[in-house]
């Protein structure tokens, strides 16, 4: 399902209607783009993708709702720019009616009842994929329906999909839950079958939005897990460094090939076993990773955490360089994200920062300075 040729993924970028994605978009079948996790990895950024598209000639007043999206990535991992590990809690405010710190079981081995949760779920096993309106429906039935705690199936989903950014996901579940927003997310049988293009009747879900006030937790949704959830490392290269050359490193969250792309450097894609402690995925996510590297030449995998990296190789500071992100706790010279504006820090809603955003769309000589 996902392709990780650097060429194609271009390509693929060249290829989004974004028209007709704000039309369909909330279908499952909706013209979507599926760059989602290649823009997580960092292969490639969401000022790129805004800028190939508005190299086609679209007007941003027509594409609004397909640079919004992009924008969405950008507003959350501005969030956790400057919030940190806050986001790891109830961020805005408790979590309402919260009865459960574990997720249903019905949720894990997709036996919900509900043929299109069921199947999706089936199918994100399988690929690593979730449509974002499947995301909100799972979110809504594990929180708002099922009184569990926001964190625990948002690490499950996390570990699973290959678009794994925990600020996107962490803070969207908040949203759901509440956490993050001023009210809970629901969504009823009706909507589902809308949108996912089902007919389907007596579920736990199939009540008009006025019961769900006073609605009691389904008995099926009772029975509860705490999935196991630990990444399988691989194993280190045999590495060959150049204590001459400078050492660019590599992560989970940036496998761009076109970073400092041509220069004679030692080239190291870290992945450290605190990180994936504390935030687990899948063996697949991690396949998916590895392949992307074969963009990167001379890319060279070290297991391990920064420290060790660089008293085994005696590694100088001054010749170290990676690009921001939040889990880095590295020393060296940072380099900055390609951000979609210059609008930074925390902003409590979307809107309010798409609504400072967007006015740098009317001056793109300015927004496109460097890129």
């Amino acid at each position: 399902m996902f392709t990780t040729k650097y060429e194609d993924i271009l390509e693929q970028i060249d290829q989004v209607d974004p028209v007709s994605y704000g039309n369909t978009r909330n279908f499952i079948d909706g013209n979507v783009s599926k760059l989602s996790p290649y823009i997580s990895r960092g292969v490639i950024t969401t000022k790129q993708v805004m800028k190939r598209t508005l190299d086609r000639g679209f007007d941003p007043d027509d594409i609004k709702k397909w640079l919004q999206e992009l924008a969405w990535r950008d507003y959350w991992q501005l969030i956790w720019v400057e919030k940190g590990n806050e986001i790891n809690s109830d961020l805005r405010r408790m979590q309402p009616d919260v009865d459960n710190h574990q997720m249903p079981k019905v949720i894990v081995e997709a036996n919900t009842g509900i043929r299109a949760i069921d199947d999706a779920i089936q199918e994100f096993y399988e690929t690593g994929y979730l449509h974002n309106h499947v995301r909100m429906y799972i979110a809504a039935i594990c929180c708002s329906i099922g009184g569990s705690h926001w964190k625990v199936p948002a690490q499950w989903m996390y570990y699973h999909l290959k678009d794994g950014d925990w600020a996107s996901n962490a803070l969207s579940w908040q949203w759901v839950a509440g956490s993050n927003s001023n009210k809970t997310y629901v969504a009823n049988q009706n909507n589902i079958n809308k949108y996912c293009y089902t007919d389907q009747k007596d579920t736990f879900l199939d009540v008009p939005y006025e019961a769900f006030d006073s609605m009691k937790i389904p008995d099926i949704l009772r029975d509860l897990t705490s999935p196991n959830l630990k990444t399988p490392l691989p194993e280190s290269d045999e590495l060959n460094i150049n204590s001459d050359k400078p050492t660019l490193i590599y992560n989970f969250y940036n496998m761009d090939p076109t970073w400092r792309e041509g220069e004679d450097a030692n080239r190291i894609l870290l992945i450290e076993p605190s990180v994936f402690q504390k935030y687990p995925v899948s063996e697949d996510s991690i396949k998916f990773m590895l392949d992307l590297g074969e963009n990167i030449p001379n890319l060279q995998t070290y297991v391990g955490e920064f420290d060790y990296l660089k008293n085994e190789f005696s590694l100088n500071e001054e010749d170290i360089y990676y690009k921001e992100h939040p889990l880095n706790n590295y020393s060296g010279n940072e380099h900055p994200r390609d951000w979609m504006f210059s609008v930074k820090g925390y902003y409590q809603s979307f809107f309010k920062f798409w609504n400072k955003a967007k006015k740098e769309l009317t001056r793109p000589k300015d927004l496109f300075d460097g890129a």
